[in-house]
């Protein structure tokens, strides 16, 4: 409307306005505004009634076949050519970053499965950030599985961010994905985890030569349904934020191996802590995109602080307010891929167990 509304105002304009005055060449502006939200049809079409409209100045402003009218009438129509090929440009790479888009959307729904609302008596809500924002994946990782009287759950976090990092991840979601159902132990499970990045690593470096450092960090935990004695394996990842129904907030303290990839024979025996995940607790679960989120001093992003506000708030509701926080902490764009898994335990399981031991994968306890 406003490009039509244009036209016309012009039109009149000129025909009114002094014999010294011009105004026919702004008719150029009606396409260029068209051309800025509309597709080349439309543009093309303000193009032709603008050249109309220069046509009617013409016929009153001395004929149309003056040296001065004939100059403005090719200019605007060359000018309008030139919007619409803009228009034609811009529509193609519309539809492919569209596709761009659809095959990112395909790629993370097979590397990364959404986790269901509830897994055995546990709720369950996931959210992925990506820094690359047409990658739409990239190197945070998450999965949980339902086992035997229990939910294993697993987050991690590959070096690199965005598409390159996005090999090593899909190795570790279907490691974990298989060997969650294989192995009784969560310390088998970690080191089945170990073995499936090593041997990813050494057919990488045999295939492109590549030995630079790569390895990925990663939280392993084991719930189950009858006890709140939950089994936690860290390699080398932060320790997640426990928010308990008294409205408290408390980072685990636990005993972190180092990362998937750096000490394959640190697997072999890993520190297991057991922690106590009562029934009206949430476990909230995040990587270092998070934490390490920075706004435009240069602060990084209180995770803790944060969602001591949002205690009572469902696991959903829970990672909404965290998206929205973070994302206007760090002026709308991270500068790292960022993950949370937040796990609610509802009051209505009733676990037995109440420990918080820290016992070594081979049985000692201290």
């Amino acid at each position: 409307m406003i490009p039509l509304v244009l036209i016309v105002v012009i039109t009149v304009a000129d025909l009114r306005a002094p014999a010294g005055v011009h105004l026919g060449p702004a008719l150029v502006v009606a396409p260029a505004i068209t051309g800025s939200f509309a597709g080349p049809r439309l543009t093309g079409a303000v193009g032709v009634l603008a050249m109309a409209g220069q046509v009617i100045i013409a016929v009153f402003r001395g004929g149309i076949t003056t040296t001065n009218h004939l100059v403005q009438i090719a200019t605007l129509a060359v000018l309008s050519v030139l919007i619409v090929c803009f228009c034609l440009v811009r529509e193609q790479r519309g539809r492919q970053l569209a596709q761009v888009r659809s095959v990112a959307d395909a790629a993370q729904h097979v590397l990364l499965w959404p986790l269901p609302e509830r897994v055995g008596p546990l709720r369950i809500a996931c959210l992925y950030l990506a820094a690359e924002e047409e990658a739409r994946i990239g190197g945070d990782l998450y999965a949980a599985t339902r086992t035997q009287g229990g939910v294993r759950v697993m987050i991690g976090d590959v070096r690199g961010k965005g598409l390159p990092a996005i090999g090593e991840a899909a190795i570790l979601l279907g490691a974990f994905r298989e060997a969650a159902h294989q192995h009784t132990s969560l310390s088998a499970l970690a080191a089945a985890l170990e073995r499936s990045i090593d041997h990813y690593e050494a057919e990488r470096v045999e295939s492109d030569g590549d030995e630079g450092e790569h390895f990925a960090t990663a939280l392993l935990l084991e719930i189950p349904d009858e006890s709140s004695a939950t089994q936690v394996i860290s390699c080398g990842h932060p320790p997640p934020l426990l928010l308990t129904p008294d409205h408290s907030v408390s980072s685990m303290s636990l005993h972190p191996a180092p990362p998937l990839g750096v000490a394959p024979t640190a697997m072999e025996d890993p520190t297991l802590d057991v922690v106590s995940f009562r029934p009206g607790d949430t476990l909230l679960l995040y990587t270092d995109g998070v934490i390490e989120a920075r706004d435009r001093d240069g602060s990084f992003y209180p995770l803790a602080e944060r969602v001591a506000r949002w205690t009572d708030s469902s696991p959903e509701v829970l990672l909404h307010q965290i998206r929205r926080d973070l994302l206007a902490h760090v002026g709308g764009r991270l500068g790292d891929d960022a993950a949370l898994v937040a796990i609610h335990r509802p009051p209505t399981s009733q676990p037995g167990h109440r420990v918080g031991k820290i016992i070594h994968a081979g049985g000692s306890r201290h």
